[in-house]
């Protein structure tokens, strides 16, 4: 069998003392993948005076699976987020944030287990139509649904249900006011639905459901909708399992994914060994699911949970006092 090579970009700010500890945690948990290290982001932008370099590209699409650190994108000068560009570029239509509650995090609540799957390539975020008339009196922007990526992402979301024995998916729009183009994503979710008899099927407006989600999380199952809302709402199912060092993301296409760490590169403590790594070995154990290693995806899970729950060695945002390195240290010892 063929070595399964990975490209890893570090990434900026705290990115490479997360990633770093994420990969030693793959090793030890007996992950033979050959990396390839490229760069993106502020990095990237100082070594060869672009964000995005050429080689970096072309090892994302020769390897196929990519781990990712935060990136910083500078804001207002003109620069199209990096992320979004990787995901048009290898067409990640699919962004899946799961969230998860772990015992021993500052979270609200407990038994947390939700999955959204967002529309990663339309909607508000396509960046067509962006207009602001000459005199700053005036902005425009356009959203764009096609029937043929709501129902691909619909019937993403079924299929994942599927495959993880859920039961229950939640589709999410605004029908109500944008009957154009919110329509059509329910009309086609509906229709999707009608496919996958097995599974229970619900609808909220997404005012709705911020607000169940807030008082009754746990009627929430999988979340299928498009780009914009996807992003709000993944971001508040992060809230209730302790915030986005908790939340993984992966992007996924139809021969491509890149799994990364959802939040920001944290400038303000990049190199202060202050982090906590957990969002970005959450991606790689999702890498591991993707790639069908689901016995050392849960290893790692496990040793997560022990780490956090027993409060050894935890990150100040888990209630510890300790670093990067000693948390990276315990989930290795577990392992």
């Amino acid at each position: 069998m063929t070595q399964q090579r990975i490209t890893v970009i570090r990434g900026d700010g705290i990115g490479p003392d997360i990633v770093d500890a994420a990969i030693q945690i793959l090793e030890k948990a007996g992950c033979d993948f050959a990396y390839d290290y490229a760069d993106a982001g502020l990095v990237a932008l100082e070594k060869h005076g672009e964000l995005l370099p050429q080689q970096t590209l072309d090892l994302i699409a020769s390897n196929k699976v990519t781990l990712k650190g935060p990136l910083t994108t500078p804001v207002g000068e003109g620069f199209t987020s990096i992320n979004v560009s990787l995901r048009k570029k290898f067409q990640l239509y699919a962004n899946v944030r799961p969230v998860l509650s772990f015992k021993g995090t500052k979270a609200r609540y407990e038994n947390i287990d939700i999955i959204t799957v967002r529309e990663n390539t339309e909607g508000m975020y396509s960046g067509l139509g962006q207009v602001v008339s000459a005199d700053g009196s005036e902005a425009e922007a356009m959203s764009k649904i096609t029937r043929e990526g709501a129902e691909r992402i619909v019937t993403f979301a079924y299929e994942l249900a599927v495959r993880e024995g859920r039961k229950k998916v939640t589709a999410v729009h605004k029908a109500n006011i944008l009957k154009s183009t919110s329509g059509l994503f329910l009309k086609v979710a509906r229709e999707v639905a009608q496919r996958y008899p097995q599974i229970e099927s619900t609808e909220m407006i997404v005012d709705n459901c911020c607000m169940q989600l807030v008082m009754n999380p746990h009627q929430f199952d999988v979340i299928v909708t498009t780009n914009l809302f996807g992003d709000i709402l993944s971001d508040l199912c992060a809230g209730l399992v302790g915030g986005l060092g908790m939340a993984p993301g992966a992007n996924i296409g139809k021969d491509c994914a890149i799994f990364e760490a959802v939040h920001g590169s944290a400038p303000d403590i990049a190199g202060k060994n202050l982090a906590n790594p957990t969002s970005v070995i959450l991606a790689s154990i999702q890498m591991l699911e993707y790639l069908g290693m689901a016995d050392k995806a849960e290893r790692i899970r496990a040793a997560i949970k022990e780490v956090i729950e027993s409060g050894d060695r935890t990150t100040r945002d888990l209630g510890g006092s300790h670093g990067t390195t000693d948390f990276t240290q315990a989930v290795l010892e577990r392992l």
